[in-house]
């Protein structure tokens, strides 16, 4: 019989037309994809059961020949049913197949086989819908076939229309006959210590189990080769990082000048931070620092301070923002921090796409020369029009909008820059650990003196319709005490169903989503020009498909006050900073997960101006979107909310990008449920690149990587 490795093509091992099929369906390509593909479930066959006393809602198993074949279509809907009448002597039962009438060349009167299924009962006839079966040709063989697998597990296969549980089973079955040796990735001490199976019978275990008690020991063994891959992978990038050579940036007068001229002290948080980046600027390796901190906490000081360090020297830093918006937003802000004596000497510059093409050139030549000294941009600091005299710092803001290889392409414009990664998004140990293991991560978590504060309320319009009314008096009453608001939409317009690109879509739960977005950026503008409360209130509206000058100028007008309410999408979720806005109302919040509701809110109460934030929901009580905005309401901590948020959702919503584009490496390993399992596999991770760094003695664990984290992998790890 021929032998499979992991890495044999699909189409050697079960022939190029089935490998197709499988490639189409779920992108397989190897023996390894295949196998990886695990059975979410198990059915029990159930006993030998005769017609006559079937239970309803049970999984039964029975030997019986097929009598009648009759295919008809359907009255209600599109589609044809396939009903096969089935008998075992001592009564029938009808099986039904949807819309699969190709089934009636193997069923046909007289073939004999065991059928196994749950039984249900329409009309008050007992069938069988859509069952498992094995046709043989004689009764004596199909009986002594169904009581040896009366109380075999029957794997059960995340499936799609075109490739079915049961062909998948079989197409494994065939591939496990076929599979040789396979090299295991744990080490021996870590298998042992774990009471763990070898990489060979996990895989056979979990596939076919001859008992449900061998697949929980298998489900174990694999989620630690999960845990223990992808923590050797993202050490192996920090060694990458740390094998290259970097400039040293010593601080100097400028940092010395800029720190004098604060008008308030630095927060603890903030100086403890500023000592690690300013120690790694000065190290032998490039630095590759995450820092978390809530909205409003000061991480733009942080990461203005590290580019005053590199700039010290005549190094440039370049900061990336995910919109025009926000990148327009940072310039203002960090030449106001500069001030008038240093601004002009650091020449801080934008760069976007979206520039005139006179003043873009003007800006790239600032940059090419070494004249600014801090530029800031959008994806239009990637292009390959756009080079540097000397880089050596990157900063990412908002990590989670940009891929690792747009980071990567940036820093290749230097020579291994130093990078700093800022995100207002609070991360959870174990997800830090998990996705952002190749980076050193710091925390600020103590806010700036003298922000008043936020509160925050739900308008639940199931129980209360009445409230919505109130909601817009609310904000008429804020404007006319000399304040601000923003109105946050989920759409520019729900009428043409244009959803803007920045916004982020919650996918639907069981329940309180609506089906669709009723109040657009487009609808609200319309009703506020009508409504009564709202004559004399100045209203504007910003959204990610207008043209850059035309965002940037309304936006600089709401910061100046010449405008009262601006009613936008998502493009204010991050580091729009207007101190007299009051009041943020967010329509439709079950629409947003808990974080961006969180960051959303963090765009009011951040000067002496009380902040209040409303969350307007029809979700009704009890659903998953109601919990979402009932927990925001309840906290201001973005940390706890991080936690709500991975509780509420799972982690593959959390982690985005990271979670679904790993799908290879990441298949049975929870990041909340197994955040043991994640620190254990760290700490042997550790201990064996220590020992191995090459890994010439841990061939089973070289070939995994190559296998399951590829570069697409590995982009994947560092995109959220």
């Amino acid at each position: 019989m021929a032998s499979f490795t992991l890495d044999s093509s699909l189409g050697g091992a079960i022939g190029g037309k089935t490998a197709a099929a499988l490639e189409r369906a779920f992108g397989m390509s190897s023996v390894g994809d295949l196998l990886r593909h695990y059975p979410r479930r198990y059915a029990r066959r159930g006993e030998l059961t005769q017609i006559s006393s079937l239970p309803v809602g049970e999984a039964v198993t029975i030997v019986a020949e097929v009598r009648r074949v009759n295919e008809r279509r359907m009255k209600n809907r599109n589609g044809s049913l396939l009903e096969v009448v089935i008998s075992d002597g001592n009564g029938d039962l009808s099986l039904t197949f949807f819309n699969q009438a190709w089934r009636s060349k193997d069923l046909r009167p007289g073939r004999r086989g065991i059928f196994a299924g749950k039984v249900g009962e329409y009309r008050g006839v007992k069938q069988l819908a859509h069952p498992d079966y094995e046709l043989f040709e004689d009764e004596a063989t199909a009986r002594l076939q169904a009581e040896a697998n009366a109380n075999l597990p029957i794997p059960i296969y995340p499936a799609t229309s075109t490739v079915a549980s049961w062909q998948l089973q079989k197409i494994v079955d065939l591939v496990l006959d076929g599979l040789g040796d396979v090299p295991d990735p744990l080490p021996d001490e870590l298998r042992a210590r774990h009471g763990l199976l070898d990489a060979r019978t996990a895989i056979e275990r979990i596939h076919r189990p001859a008992a449900m008690e061998e697949v929980e020991p298998a489900r174990a063994t694999l989620r630690m080769q999960e845990a223990f891959v992808l923590q050797v992978a993202l050490l192996q990038q920090r060694q990458f990082v740390r094998a290259l050579s970097a400039t040293r940036r010593a601080p100097g007068s400028l940092l010395e000048r800029f720190d004098d001229a604060l008008p308030f002290p630095r927060t603890a948080d903030q100086v403890t931070v500023g000592d690690d980046i300013a120690r790694d600027l000065q190290g032998d390796w490039p630095m590759n620092r995450l820092v978390q901190g809530e909205v409003g906490s000061g991480k733009t000081l942080v990461a203005l301070r590290a580019m005053l360090q590199v700039a010290q020297d005549g190094g440039q830093s370049a900061l990336i923002a995910p919109t025009e918006v926000l990148a327009a937003q940072h310039l203002r802000s960090i030449a106001r921090m500069l001030g008038p004596q240093l601004a002009p000497e650091l020449m801080p510059t934008l760069l976007t796409g979206q520039l005139p093409a006179a003043e873009r050139r003007k800006a790239a030549l600032r940059a090419a020369s070494g004249q600014a000294r801090i530029v800031v941009g959008t994806h239009a600091l990637l292009s390959e029009s756009t080079t540097f005299a000397d880089l050596g710092l990157v900063v990412v803001d908002e990590q989670h909008r940009f891929g690792v290889e747009q980071r990567e392409s940036l820093r290749a414009k230097g020579s291994s820059p130093h990078a700093l990664v800022l995100t207002a998004t609070p991360i959870p140990r174990t997800v830090a650990m998990t996705v952002f293991g190749d980076l050193d991560v710091s925390t600020i978590r103590t806010m700036p003196a003298g922000r008043a504060g936020i509160e925050t309320f739900v308008a639940p319009l199931a129980e209360r319709p009445g409230w919505f009314a109130r909601v817009w008096e609310r904000i008429a009453e804020e404007v006319a005490q000399g304040r601000q608001a923003f109105v946050v939409c989920a759409a520019i317009d729900a009428e043409a169903l244009t959803k803007d690109d920045t916004a982020d879509e919650v996918p639907g739960d069981e329940g309180g989503e609506a089906s669709r977005t009723r109040w657009g950026v487009v609808q609200i503008a319309d009703f506020l020009s009508r409504h009564e409360s709202f004559t004399g209130i100045r209203v504007e509206i910003l959204h990610g498909k207008m043209p850059a000058d035309e965002k940037d100028a309304v936006m600089q007008a709401f910061a100046r006050g010449d405008v009262d309410v601006l009613v936008a999408t998502t493009v204010v979720e991050v580091g729009v900073d207007v101190p007299n806005a009051s009041t943020m109302t967010i329509l439709e919040a079950d629409r947003f997960g808990v974080s961006q509701l969180h960051q959303l809110r963090g765009r009011v109460g951040r000067g002496g101006v009380p902040g209040l934030c409303l969350l307007v929901t029809e979700a009704p009580l009890g659903t998953p979107a109601r919990e979402r905005v009932d927990a925001v309401a309840s906290t201001l901590d973005g940390f706890a909310l991080a936690e709500v948020d991975l509780e509420l959702r799972g982690e593959g919503d959390v982690l985005g990008d990271a979670q679904s584009g790993a799908r290879s490496s990441l298949r049975l390993l929870r990041v909340v449920k197994d955040a043991d399992i994640i620190a254990e596999a760290r700490v042997a991770a550790e201990q064996v690149l220590a020992e191995d760094p090459a890994l010439l003695r841990h061939p089973g664990l070289a070939a995994a990587l190559e296998r399951n984290v590829g570069m697409a992998e590995r982009a994947a790890l560092a995109k959220n």
